[in-house]
């Protein structure tokens, strides 16, 4: 337990997500979870079966995907689940790519009428989309093939559901609904010291347990510690630029404040020497700002 502030496992790490979710023990929380998430939808699903999570292109040269979680249900349908940690250009081409290869495998040779099972890609992102930002109430993207003039579905078997976590802000006691609930814990696991009273359900004391950094054996401690060490550097790195961007963005505001003030001094008859002890520029660089 040594260097581990925290009771509870982060979801937001490698380590801490497949030991949640990846399992076979523990597979009546992804149940639950996916449940929750596509009852309306897919109805209740009540058994799922873990895949090898890593695709091969039909040739060598082809490029592969490693799906974080993948799984089927008894229908034949496939559940593809990705934890994305931080913003990723054409992320969502790369779900839309990962989703090609559950569709390829259903391929079948001879008589095949091309009929296919549904595939469903499930991403909870730790990041908001950029062109979502100004959405700050939804965090929840159901995306599906429709037709453009009447936004009705014109194919319901390809499903991408995206999760922006960061914009989901609700406290424990707003909470109203079972998805929610999970969306709360996922969010939240990591600063809990306990099972909240409105937690206190079967699934979620379950999932609790799991959780418990103290329960891990020395080779799942030492596999967490790195797991974590590696989402730290991570959202370092990214809190680091993100701080660096806003001061930068900071110093061009200030610097185009400087030149149209400098612009307006020489308009009005200011000396060069003047604006050089206003602005603290020297008076070359006032020269070039000007030509």
């Amino acid at each position: 337990m040594d260097g581990f502030k925290e009771k509870y496992v982060n979801p937001f790490t490698d380590f801490g997500f497949k030991k949640l979710f990846g399992e076979e023990p523990n597979k009546d929380l992804l149940l639950d979870f996916l449940n929750e998430l596509l009852r309306e939808q897919e109805g209740e699903i009540k058994e799922l079966t873990y895949l090898k999570n890593e695709q091969l292109g039909s040739r060598d040269i082809d490029r592969r995907a490693i799906f974080d979680l993948y799984c089927e249900n008894k229908r034949g349908e496939k559940f593809i689940v990705e934890l994305q940690k931080s913003k990723q250009n054409f992320f969502k081409d790369r779900t839309l790519y990962y989703a090609t290869f559950p569709i390829r495998e259903q391929a079948k040779r001879a008589t095949w009428d091309f009929e296919l099972k549904a595939v469903y890609t499930v991403a909870i992102l730790d990041f908001i989309f950029e062109e979502d930002k100004a959405q700050h109430q939804k965090y929840r993207y159901d995306v599906k093939l429709t037709d453009i003039e009447t936004c009705k579905v014109f194919y319901d078997k390809l499903t991408f559901i995206y999760l922006e976590m960061p914009k989901f802000n609700k406290s424990i006691d707003e909470l109203e609904t079972r998805f929610e609930k999970w969306l709360y814990v996922l969010k939240n696991l990591s600063r809990l010291d306990r099972v909240p009273d409105k937690l206190k359900e079967k699934i979620f004391e379950r999932l609790f347990e799991v959780a418990e950094i103290a329960r891990f054996n020395r080779e799942e401690l030492m596999s967490y510690e790195d797991s974590l060490k590696y989402y730290r550097d991570l959202k370092n790195v990214i809190d680091t630029a993100r701080q660096e961007g806003k001061l930068e963005g900071k110093l061009e505001g200030e610097r185009e404040k400087t030149i149209e003030f400098i612009k307006k001094g020489i308009e009005s008859g200011v000396s060069l020497e003047l604006l050089s002890k206003l602005t603290g520029l020297s008076i070359d660089t006032i020269r070039q700002i000007l030509d």
